[in-house]
């Protein structure tokens, strides 16, 4: 496994680590802060996720963070010292890029979470593909509590929650447990902290394992048909399948079947 290297030339905020496998790992790398989000690690992140999109040996990403915890959001303090519409909109419009960037890859995304996962840390979780997290992990949309409504984390939070339990988290900034989170569906998993690199890895491994333009296809149509009308979406639906049958993929999967054996993937 290569060393964690710089995802850019800057002071290394964000770590990109590739593995053997094909599964490749980015860290929040500032464990003093717990990893709160700046500008830099917005613009260190969006190099990293522009590596891993155009590498076709990274099968999935595991993103993480370093330290005691997972993401508490923004940094703060730098928001108060740069109190103007220019820096701020110039951050949450590049943060929102970052996450649009983790739907856009090619590539499963999982959240690997301990520790806390707060606002727009809380959006990170909610726009990865999947989440696997410690039990003592802990999540919340807390911006209401500071005069701030999570309107950002809010976007791909009411799209894994239901609308209820999303509006609650929103409205009320409270914590909710690992568990929670799994019965809400904000998590895939739940394991104790000393299992949790190994259950990443392994629900990594089951993607990994699947036909690397399949997944890439199969991930656009997923958030593509959630924008769209249910007939639309059918619709959309019905060619895609029409599509992945027809393809050397579906047609050697379906042999495959057919004849009882593995499927011989190009």
């Amino acid at each position: 496994m290569n060393a964690p290297t710089p995802a850019a030339h800057l002071e290394p905020l964000v770590l990109l680590e590739r593995g053997e496998t094909g599964v490749a790992t980015l860290t929040l790398n500032r464990p003093g802060q717990f990893n709160a989000i700046n500008s830099e690690m917005l613009t260190q992140m969006q190099a990293t996720l522009d590596i891993v999109a155009a590498d076709e040996s990274i099968r999935a990403l595991i993103v993480a963070g370093s330290g005691r915890a997972f993401c508490p959001g923004h940094d703060l303090k730098q928001m108060l010292a740069n109190s103007n519409e220019a820096f701020v909109g110039d951050l949450f419009r590049r943060c929102c890029e970052v996450m649009m960037s983790l739907q856009q890859l090619p590539q499963a995304v999982i959240a690997k979470v301990h520790g806390i996962a707060t606002a727009a840390g809380c959006q990170l979780v909610a726009a990865c593909d999947l989440a696997v997290a410690a039990d003592d992990a802990r999540f919340a949309t807390s911006g209401i509590n500071f005069g701030l409504f999570c309107a950002t984390p809010g976007v791909p939070v009411s799209r894994n929650l239901s609308r209820k339990r999303a509006f609650e988290m929103l409205i009320t900034g409270e914590f909710i447990d690992a568990a929670t989170a799994l019965d809400w569906g904000l998590v895939n998993r739940v394991v104790p902290a000393e299992d949790l690199d190994s259950a990443a890895r392994a629900l990594a491994a089951k993607v990994i394992d699947k036909p690397r333009a399949l997944v890439a296809s199969g991930k656009q149509f997923f958030y593509r048909q959630l924008e769209l009308t249910q007939q639309q979406a059918y619709e959309h639906a019905a060619t895609q399948m029409t599509c992945y049958m027809l393809d050397d993929i579906g047609q050697e999967g379906v042999t495959a079947f057919t004849e009882k054996r593995k499927p011989r993937w190009k």
